[in-house]
């Protein structure tokens, strides 16, 4: 019989015992094997085990837990869930290593409540992870993209005029993913007018979404405007100072004219506002009316290369910062 190599937890040699000694989950549970390649060699094996705390020491750190547990709402712990340093890990905080001790230094809570001993076993989809204070996003059925929205796309889920609307990017992604739940559905975050192009998010996560929308959260969006006319130097400063327009007054962070010409001017403005069609507005009431807009930036976002109808998801950094953003 061909003997398979184990590694035992006991010591750093590898051994070699016959299958029929041995199961292959002798040395490693089911969360362990779901990250070895069964080709591991002993090198990586080797890797594997430096990246985690001793198995005796994770179950004399549950045992303390169990015997310290309150049970009920004040028990994080979840039998059948995975290690809460490989959750963070899987989730792109940091190396497992480095994620134990984010946990014994207190700086990681679950549903509330801190935790300190990394073996605890937590539901990634169900409960609420944060480092530091902020969120983890540890639910992969959680989604938010980018989507370069195209001028003459309503941004709606269903349009009465049977023109096309956002909600197609949303279901062509999902069905390129056929992994994901049937019952998944992105929505828009805010809107564009249908005119206008550029960055708009689609998502699923409600929490995000909200703060994103809310008027209290309004974070930065930047639109480059091609508009009619050239643009003289006042105008830049009176889009800063405030114009007032038929809501109230409407104020730019800060105007750029990227080109000006007899027939023509490019401006690129950021401002805080979320009020319908305000770029527009602004720009129209200062006698340049806008001829093509898109937004290009939204808080840490930036739209950079993706061509009009293309999505991505964002990425780890990117949820981190805009969770930052608005105070998740």
């Amino acid at each position: 019989m061909t003997p398979r190599k184990h590694r035992s937890r006991t010591d750093s040699k590898t051994i070699s015992v016959p299958d029929s000694d041995f199961g292959g989950q002798e040395f490693y549970d089911e969360d362990d094997l779901e990250e070895l390649d069964e080709h591991s060699d002993a090198a990586e094996l080797a890797a594997f085990d430096a990246e985690a705390i001793d198995e005796d020491e994770e179950s004399r750190l549950l045992a303390m837990r169990e015997r310290a547990s309150k049970g009920g709402q004040d028990d994080p712990h979840v039998a059948s869930g995975q290690r809460l340093q490989k959750v963070l890990a899987h989730a792109g905080v940091a190396s497992r290593r480095a994620c134990e001790q984010l946990i014994a230094d207190g700086n990681v809570s679950v549903d509330g409540i801190t935790v300190t001993e990394p073996g605890v076993r937590v539901d990634p989809q169900t409960q609420e992870i944060r480092v530091d204070g902020s969120r983890v996003l540890t639910n992969p059925e959680l989604i938010t993209l980018m989507l370069h929205k195209p001028a003459g796309v309503v941004t709606t889920m269903e349009d009465p005029e049977g023109r096309p609307t956002v909600a197609q990017y949303g279901r062509d992604y999902l069905a390129e993913h056929p992994e994901l739940p049937d019952s998944l559905r992105l929505v828009h975050v805010g809107r564009l007018d249908t005119e206008t192009e550029g960055l708009l998010l689609l998502s699923n996560d409600g929490e995000l979404s909200h703060r994103l929308m809310h008027p209290s959260f309004e974070i930065a969006k930047t639109y480059v405007a091609i508009v009619e006319g050239q643009v003289e130097p006042w105008v830049p400063r009176k889009l800063r100072r405030g114009i007032e327009l038929e809501d109230g007054e409407a104020r730019a962070d800060r105007v750029t004219v990227k080109d000006s010409g007899p027939r023509g001017s490019i401006v690129e403005i950021t401002l805080h506002s979320g009020k319908n069609r305000i770029v527009r507005r602004m720009l129209d009431a200062v006698g340049h009316p806008v001829t093509r807009l898109a937004r290009t930036r939204l808080g840490p976002l930036r739209l950079g290369n993706l061509r009009p109808g293309e999505t991505r998801p964002l990425s780890g950094e990117e949820i981190a910062a805009l969770q930052q953003e608005v105070g998740l």
